[in-house]
């Protein structure tokens, strides 16, 4: 390394002891020595800057980075104003909403893993005998801040039934009698997506009738009961308990007083040892409940309750846009509610349960419900459970032709509720436009398109080859001009040269 890093002169290892620069030689030769010497000395000192750069060049690469969080509290670390604005930009589409298979269980909104961490915690503390801490709403006590939420809630739900059943009185519903696809227009779609019995029979086509309110707000119950950490519910005695929209019953338990169903109201909190209830309260007797003004809160016969809002457009745009409000107030606020208070969903089928734990109502008939003995497989519900969306396609132009499956892929979709407003008048909420896909051309079909575009393209041309030639052969091709002869299969033919004649199959790009 030493010598092949020498830039002139002899090395001082080869030099020796005739390189010692005090030692006085009375010869002719003795100047050139010094010379030598001091060329020494100076590529020394140049071997060692090379080194220098050589090792510091490789710390910089292999150097530990410093962590871009600033220690100092005067340098606050440097934010990508770009990168954080870029991400607020909605999505210019969106994917469609996934169908969960029915032969598997809904995944947990939950981690699981974070299920079992609290209650291994609680175990242990039940373990030493130690309580369990509860905060409001888990130790029965209301959340006085949710309340005023709770009540704006329950109007918002009253109203969207109200406005809902005035629209379908204007705006045509149709349901498949066979599954639970629903469409908003005039006619039926024409995409092929039915699953019902005797599918197979129709080639997945609907048999479409004519829709109502309960296929628009899909009925999602629950029991109600007047002390949710009461008794559980057995399946003996699931009929003593009303069957109330699970919204209401969020709303009655987050502290609507309502007269037909009443709640207790606890001043005491409840105490708790592991899953146990050690302290309940005083026991309270349950008043008799009147049930006199329970259909303003249900869908039980709305279309008669409403009439038709009338012939001037104004009404309905009205109309229109307050029901799509309503329905946008009626999804903050469960999401907001159940931030707080728990509702248990099945995991197999869509029973609901507002309440710290689920009913034992033997009533699950889905997946695997005999290993089960038909029991549900209670989990932390989300708000698609309590308050579904139920999505539609969306039709661009209702005087149009219906929609076809060949042009699936160009459709988007929409909230039954917000396809039915638009459809009446009101404007496209924001958040809608990605789904529903506005942006994207749909074309009238795809083999018209794909027509248009094969007439636009010229014929391509071999030499010596006119209109008035004969007829074009796959062996005249392959002797006039040698070309890639494709099998059946799409592959080449190893024996297919220029001259030689084959049955098989050409394409012509």
């Amino acid at each position: 390394m030493e010598h092949a890093l020498h830039l002139g002169g002899l090395s001082p290892t080869m030099l020796g002891s005739f390189s010692t620069p005090n030692q006085h030689i009375p010869n002719p030769i003795a100047y050139n020595w010094s010379n030598q010497s001091h060329n020494l000395r100076t590529n020394d000192r140049i071997s060692s800057v090379f080194f220098h750069k050589c090792r510091q060049s490789t710390y910089e690469q292999h150097r530990p980075q410093k962590p871009r969080t600033s220690i100092i509290a005067c340098h606050p670390p440097t934010r990508d104003y770009h990168r954080n604005k870029k991400r607020l930009t909605p999505p210019q589409n969106t994917d469609l909403p996934p169908q969960l298979p029915k032969q598997k269980k809904k995944p947990f909104p939950i981690p699981l893993k974070k299920i079992l961490q609290t209650a291994r915690a609680d175990k242990k503390l039940a373990e030493k005998g130690i309580e369990k801490p509860l905060d409001p709403p888990k130790n029965g006590l209301l959340v006085p801040e949710l309340v005023p939420i709770a009540y704006e809630v329950l109007d918002a739900w009253k109203l969207l039934i109200k406005g809902l059943s005035q629209l379908l009185h204007v705006i045509p519903v149709h349901a498949c009698s066979e599954c639970g696809e629903i469409h908003v227009g005039p006619t039926g779609h024409n995409i092929q997506t039915c699953h019902g019995p005797n599918s197979a029979n129709r080639r997945s086509f609907h048999l479409w009738v004519k829709g109502t309110i309960t296929d628009v707000l899909l009925p999602i119950e629950s029991y109600h009961q007047f002390d949710p950490f009461g008794t559980r519910i057995k399946h003996e005695t699931r009929f003593k308990y009303d069957r109330i929209p699970a919204v209401v019953e969020l709303c009655i338990q987050a502290g609507v007083e309502l007269p037909e169903y009443p709640s207790i109201r606890r001043t005491k909190p409840i105490r708790m040892l592991g899953k146990k209830v050690i302290d309940r309260g005083e026991p309270v007797t349950v008043p008799v409940p009147n049930h006199s003004g329970v259909l303003e809160i249900d869908t039980y016969r709305a279309l008669d309750r409403f009439p038709h809002p009338g012939e001037s457009e104004s009404d309905v745009v009205g109309i229109a846009h307050s029901t799509l409000n309503a329905y946008e107030k009626v999804r903050w606020g469960v999401g907001k509610l159940m931030r707080k208070y728990s509702v248990k969903a099945c995991g197999y089928c869509t029973e609901v349960h507002v309440g710290p734990w689920g009913h034992n109502a033997k009533l699950c008939g889905e997946f695997k419900h005999q290993w089960r003995d038909g029991k549900h497989g209670w989990q932390d519900a989300t708000v698609d459970e309590v308050f579904p969306p139920n999505y539609v396609w969306h039709v661009r132009d209702v005087e149009g032709p219906a929609l076809k499956s060949l042009l699936k892929r160009f459709y988007g979709k929409a909230p039954v509720v917000v396809e039915i407003c638009v459809q009446a008048g009101a404007v496209v909420p924001r958040k809608y436009r990605p789904m529903m896909r506005l942006d994207i051309v749909v074309p009238d079909n795809d083999e018209a398109r794909l027509d248009g575009v094969a007439a636009s393209t010229p014929a391509p041309e071999f030499p010596g080859f006119s209109s008035s030639a004969p007829e074009l052969t796959t062996k005249t091709v392959v002797k006039d001009w040698g070309l890639t002869l494709l099998n059946s299969n799409g592959c080449s033919c190893p024996t297919s040269k220029k001259g030689e004649e084959s049955e098989t199959l050409i394409q012509l790009l």
